[in-house]
């Protein structure tokens, strides 16, 4: 992952680069569907295709009581993208002095750090400068004079309205998982490195993986049927986890996910791994003690075999 520090060029190959501009938060259908049509001009060229994004959002700038929530940091966000075939992910810190660049100065600032652009990808809504000034016609035009063509994409909708990182965010926050994937394209999912745990779910016949696991933008706390995948699985393992703050055997803390796989677990304290969300099963709740912690544990179990069938 490439960054601008606002004095230094970026070093990339001296081939011509197709740059697709935006914040790309969650890498939805939306922004993929832009991001590859980067991508495809590129390879048809011969050239190098580029992602600019920015960190943090710049809500943490203009209004940062109320800063929005991001799906994913920054590394896991770039690591999507490169999956999707783009050659350089290049951050662009979002300060005051980013900020102010005048909409008319943003492509020959562009080019300045970037000597190969040769055309650049935004969604239909984009705005960009100082106080929000610029629009994709201000940025075709100014792209035009510059010698930088400016494509522009369509929003892409689903279920009626466009797909959107805000409506994502929303659906995550109220559980409503399988909604989130079908904007996503993919499963949500966390993932880390197991660590010790209390051992609790041991001693009362539920076995846990313990992921330290802390987005920005945290999910509805509650019960989830989700699926395991690791360096020590050919497939995904079906899994029921929970992610909260366990409010019945901690006063309070971090949220974390907790997940006991359904089957053989291979994983133990150390390993890599990725959980995908699947379904959302039930709010987490306060029991009034570990029996009835564990009789509804249970009760989660075997929802979980019934929803993987």
């Amino acid at each position: 992952m490439l960054q601008f520090d606002g004095v230094a060029r970026t070093v990339l190959p001296s081939r011509p680069l197709h740059l697709a501009i935006g914040m790309f938060d969650g890498v939805h259908l939306g922004h993929r569907a832009l991001i590859d049509l980067a991508v495809q001009s590129a390879r048809a060229g011969a050239a190098l295709s580029g992602v600019l994004t920015f960190w943090p959002h710049p809500s943490a700038l203009f209004r940062p009581e109320e800063r929005t929530k991001l799906i994913q940091p920054a590394a896991t966000k770039a690591r999507m993208l490169n999956r999707l075939g783009v050659d350089a992910v290049i951050t662009q810190p979002f300060t005051p002095e980013f900020a102010g660049i005048a909409a008319a100065e943003f492509i020959p600032w562009l080019k300045q750090r970037l000597p190969g652009l040769v055309a650049v990808y935004v969604g239909e809504n984009f705005r960009f400068g100082r106080g929000r000034s610029g629009d994709v016609p201000l940025l075709a035009a100014s792209g035009r004079q510059h010698g930088v063509p400016v494509f522009s994409a369509p929003r892409v909708n689903l279920g009626g309205a466009p797909i959107s990182s805000t409506r994502i965010r929303a659906l995550l926050e109220a559980g409503d998982v399988p909604a989130a994937n079908a904007l996503l394209g993919y499963a949500y999912f966390a993932h880390g490195h197991v660590v010790p745990g209390k051992r609790l779910g041991r001693t009362i016949g539920f076995p846990t993986l313990n992921l330290p696991w802390a987005p920005e933008l945290k999910p509805r706390f509650g019960v989830y049927a989700v699926r395991l995948s690791g360096d020590k699985t050919a497939a995904p393992l079906p899994a029921v986890a929970n992610y909260g703050v366990r409010p019945t055997v901690e006063a309070a803390g971090e949220p974390q996910l907790e997940a006991h796989a359904l089957g053989a677990c291979p994983f133990g304290e150390g390993d890599h791994l990725k959980a995908e969300w699947l379904r959302f099963l039930r709010p987490e709740r306060k029991f009034a003690g570990i029996d009835e912690l564990r009789a509804q544990i249970a009760r989660d179990r075997e929802i979980a075999v019934k929803f993987f069938g």
